[in-house]
């Protein structure tokens, strides 16, 4: 293994957004258990530095991958495809006027049914979001229309953020 390796490439995985998070878990666990750093306790300096190393490198991997969201962010920059978030922040005329729709849902929101009714509709909206995510990278190989899709869900997880806070606000 080599540190400067991709993530998939850590795992020993195709570089793929569909994943099985069982199986990138047993392989996250199986790679710690042979860099986790107890056990170089008794090496030399050296080892037990890159030991550390390599499991600083594990836990980021493993990280990444098993989050949909940054995995296909992290699958279009591998790709050449920069999602530039901060920088580009165009999105088409529908996801704007559905931005729209939510946020003035959530303001006229006034009971935990209203906000769990939204929560609802958010949730769908982003498992199509990935689901085209994932047809984009894996199926068609386009990274560049999948990136529009990583931006929108960018979006969609600050938003279920925001609803959550909401939620807890109403709760207590």
């Amino acid at each position: 293994m080599n540190l400067g390796d991709d993530d998939f490439t850590v795992f020993g995985l195709a570089q793929r957004q569909g994943l099985d998070l069982t199986d990138l878990a047993n392989r996250w666990r199986a790679l710690q258990a042979q860099v986790h750093p107890d056990r170089h306790v008794s090496a030399p300096a050296a080892s037990q530095r890159q030991a550390m190393q390599w499991a600083l490198r594990v836990n980021q991997a493993y990280q990444r991958l098993r989050d949909p969201l940054q995995r296909a962010a992290y699958l279009c920059e591998l790709r050449g495809a920069r999602v530039d978030a901060h920088e580009n922040t165009a999105m088409p005329v529908t996801f704007l006027q559905q931005q729209m729709h939510w946020r003035e849902a959530l303001d006229e929101a006034g009971d935990a049914d209203a906000l769990e009714h939204l929560r609802g509709e958010v949730e769908r909206f982003e498992a199509e979001l990935l689901a085209q995510a994932e047809q984009l990278l894996d199926m068609d190989n386009d990274a560049v229309s999948a990136v529009e899709r990583v931006r929108a869900l960018m979006f969609v997880t600050r938003f279920k953020d925001e609803l959550e806070r909401r939620q807890d606000a109403l709760a207590h």
